[in-house]
């Protein structure tokens, strides 16, 4: 598991229907899985497990307890001043129909 991967780190979702949206961790489920949120009202993203291959961690950071509600995320990422960063959608690219990470890691 990167180490980038932790609660309460914002990450952009880089496949499934809610590409390009981005998402704070609320739990980690184990080594490949993490429970994300959006929560659905702030970027789109409803509260569910994703795989952290299908995550891209950004550099931003919310201070939220494990497992906490939507309404408790909410309230750190309008006390942190995010909201609207929540709320853009990023432009992946895309080559051939499929879509590739922001940046590349080794």
């Amino acid at each position: 598991m990167p180490a980038a991967i932790e609660i309460g780190r914002i990450c952009v979702k880089t496949m499934g229907r809610e590409a390009s949206r981005k998402c704070v961790i609320v739990d980690i489920i184990d080594d490949d899985f993490v429970l994300i949120t959006g929560p659905k009202e702030i970027s789109g993203v409803r509260r569910r497990r994703a795989n952290i291959a299908h995550l891209e961690p950004t550099t931003k950071k919310v201070e939220i307890s494990r497992g906490a509600s939507d309404e408790e995320v909410r309230e750190a990422l309008e006390k942190a001043g995010l909201v609207e960063f929540m709320r853009e959608v990023i432009k992946l690219p895309r080559i051939k129909g499929k879509m590739y990470q922001l940046s590349t890691s080794a």
